[in-house]
């Protein structure tokens, strides 16, 4: 049998019990003379998941993670890794004995050294033999068998960045930390390495921590994401539970493209917007309300006499994706199939078509940190 970690099958634990997360970071606050980076955070990284760190630059997300790799000293808070206590008040264990994998957009391979080199540099002192065994055995895992005694400046992006990955899990870390992995990838290339990194921990079953600012990045790829907004994180969920029912204007303009237009209660279990009616969810209370509608929730149909114009159009294939602006001069965006072609000018009536209870949001939570 393989035994190494990345590859191994294990049996089923005898303990029903629940597992102990990869990752427990509790009540964490960094602070960089008068900023706060991180306020007061507390998250798990559960055994085996893909926990995705998502928000706009400057937001914490990034020193979060370097304060988790060891490579940052919180000022108040506590981390624990597999369990184990690595940072808290009076104690504090440094970046080389945490077992965390590091992958950083930057690649940081070591030039001089061959990929061999490279991935066999944190192995620490196994014999000779048991290294060229790792490394091939995680060239293998990252497709590159072969590739041990090429240079980096001899590779592709797409390469080098799973020369990267292969370094980072060859010494068997807890947890797997990646941030930004693919920024410096063009776009293609980007969604193709990252399908393929993804595809190699969950065949790993890895525990692994991913950074990002992408929306559709987070998305794609977490288990659960985690939004940041202000060095707080402001929710955490599941991708879709997250996408669809969004606690704040803030979390709802984070995973994809989020309008709000002011809605009142009209009775019969209804709301009333200037883009139509909409269903009205249990228990709404609220005086000042605002529903969410991203550009799928949108349609209009021709008609001369309607309130809103078409002010602008892009084409993407298979559908079209028209900017609306409706009679009060609040602009949304609608997406439509590419056989509903109209001219920019065209007088519409809009309409929602949520297909489902809309989120409703009380204008309070507007700019919440």
């Amino acid at each position: 049998m393989n035994k190494g970690l990345l590859l191994q099958q294990t049996a089923p634990p005898q303990d029903s019990g629940p597992a102990t997360p990869a990752v427990e970071v509790r009540g964490v606050t960094r602070r960089f003379g008068t900023v706060t980076a991180v306020d007061d955070v507390s998250i798990e990284l559960h055994s085996g998941e893909f926990l995705t760190l998502v928000g706009p630059s400057g937001c914490g997300k990034s020193t979060l993670l370097r304060m988790i790799a060891g490579l940052m000293e919180p000022d108040s808070g506590e981390i624990l890794l597999a369990g184990q206590v690595v940072s808290s008040p009076g104690l504090w264990v440094p970046p080389e004995k945490r077992a965390v994998g590091l992958v950083f957009q930057e690649n940081t391979l070591f030039p001089h050294l061959t990929v061999a080199g490279n991935i066999g540099f944190g192995l620490g002192r196994r014999s000779k033999s048991d290294t060229a065994a790792r490394v091939a055995e995680v060239l293998e895992l990252v497709e590159l068998p072969g590739y041990g005694t090429r240079f980096p400046h001899e590779l592709s992006g797409g390469e080098r960045q799973r020369v990267a990955l292969a370094r980072a899990i060859a010494p068997e870390p807890t947890v797997l930390l990646l941030d930004e992995p693919f920024a410096n990838l063009d776009p293609n290339l980007r969604a193709q390495v990252r399908a393929h990194t993804v595809d190699i921990l969950r065949r790993a079953k890895a525990s692994a921590l991913f950074v990002t600012h992408d929306q559709q990045e987070a998305m794609s790829v977490g288990d659960r994401v985690a939004v940041m907004n202000q060095g707080r994180v402001e929710q955490v969920g599941t991708p879709k539970s997250v996408f669809h029912l969004p606690q704040s204007h803030f979390v709802a303009s984070s995973l994809g493209e989020a309008y709000f237009l002011p809605a009142t209660y009209s009775g019969n279990g209804s709301l009333h917007t200037e883009a139509g009616p909409c269903d009205c969810p249990h228990g709404m209370s609220q005086t000042e309300m605002e529903i969410m509608v991203r550009p799928h929730d949108v349609a209009f149909v021709v008609d001369p006499g309607g309130g809103s114009v078409v002010t602008s159009v892009e084409f993407l294939g298979a559908f079209l994706l028209y900017q609306v602006e409706l009679p009060s001069g609040r602009r949304l965006r609608c997406l439509m199939p590419h056989t509903a072609e109209v001219d920019t000018g065209t007088r519409v009536r809009v309409h929602l078509e949520h297909g489902h209870v809309p989120v409703v949001l009380p204008v309070s939570t507007r700019g919440q940190a």
